[in-house]
């Protein structure tokens, strides 16, 4: 029997919500063979503004004792922008030394796509990102801040190991997901000329190993117009942080937007963190409309990150049947269905 023991940090807004029935789905996946137990940890908004405190120190090595994090949203109205996304989701990352953020592009059929004449056979892949270097690693700083003389300077920071550790997960990902076994590096070699001189030549160093994976380059702009012309041309692609986070919101949108994006924080040898996409929404918190596919799609990332697919494919191809059967838009407000009730859906068709 395997027994996983899963951090579930709630968050904000919606983010209790949307978790609560991923948690109910993976409750319910349970049987002779698959347990779970869950331990909850309240970080966010309103404990930052009770108590002053973001993430205790302690945090860092509780969070290490655990198979896996479960995170709902983390983004309260009452808290400056960047005091919680640097103090809880970035420091995780970092300390927990989650180097790849692991976001898959799938559009389900029913799902409308904003691409024209595209659909579920033309959208599917996935993009694996760097995720404790680049521009997020917080390099920089302020000379004469705050007058007209203002300089500010952010620093890339990349790291031989940092970059083949991340191009070595990207190339065997592809080989496993055993698709086209294509893999592009998507950068900026005509003009980051340090930082992709780097990337580009491990990539090309790496790619001896791996004769069964096609590679390809390519910048960066050009990626972001394939990905609406021609999304059907990508299987796999990898890229640095900041890329990273900007194709992967591209992406988002064409497979029929947050309502069904989920990514993974991964540390291969470590603890890994899953989360939905979309943010905490606070002006639908407690209505009981949010969507909460994507949280459920991030515990079905979960569940394949532990080698346990049976049971993720069977969250997925739930998922599939809710969304083609049932779900009138995947938008707020809009399903057709409250919170609760498009969990219980998942849970039926288990």
């Amino acid at each position: 029997m395997s027994k996983y023991n899963i951090a579930v940090i709630p968050g904000d807004g919606t983010g209790p919500e949307v978790v609560a029935e991923a948690v109910k789905v993976l409750k319910a996946l349970q049987d002779d063979n698959l347990k779970f137990e869950f331990t909850f940890f309240d970080f966010g908004g309103d404990r930052y503004l009770k108590t002053g405190e973001v993430l205790p120190d302690s945090a860092i090595e509780d969070l290490k004792k655990f198979d896996a994090i479960l995170l709902g949203a983390i983004g309260h109205p009452d808290v400056k922008p960047g005091i919680l996304e640097k103090g809880i989701l970035l420091r995780l990352r970092f300390e927990l030394d989650q180097y790849i953020n692991l976001r898959p592009i799938k559009l389900y059929e029913g799902v409308e796509t904003p691409l024209k004449d595209k659909g579920p056979e033309d959208i599917d892949f996935v993009v694996v990102r760097e995720n404790t270097e680049g521009l997020y690693a917080g390099a920089g700083g302020f000379l004469r801040k705050g007058t007209k003389n203002e300089v500010a300077i952010q620093e890339s920071i990349n790291t031989y190991m940092g970059v083949e550790r991340c191009l070595r997960f990207a190339f065997e990902y592809t080989k496993k997901r055993n698709k086209d076994k294509k893999l592009l590096l998507c950068g900026k070699t005509n003009v980051l000329t340090y930082a992709f001189d780097l990337w580009n030549r491990v990539f090309n160093e790496l790619a001896e190993n791996y004769p069964d994976v096609k590679t390809e380059y390519g910048h960066v702009d050009a990626v972001c117009m394939w990905m609406v012309k021609n999304p059907e041309n990508f299987d796999v692609i990898v890229t640095d942080n900041m890329f990273g986070d900007i194709i992967t919101d591209l992406g988002a949108m064409i497979q029929g937007g947050m309502g069904i994006a989920a990514g993974g924080n991964i540390n291969p040898e470590g603890v890994s963190m899953f989360e939905p996409i979309g943010g905490s929404a606070p002006k639908y918190a407690g209505k009981g409309m949010i969507n909460p596919l994507a949280a459920i799609m991030a515990a079905e990332m979960m569940l394949r990150n532990f080698g346990e697919e049976n049971y993720a494919n069977r969250i997925e191809k739930s998922v599939m049947k809710v969304i083609k059967d049932h779900l009138k838009s995947l938008s707020a407000g809009k399903m057709g269905y409250t919170t609760e009730e498009v969990g219980d859906l998942v849970v039926k068709y288990l």
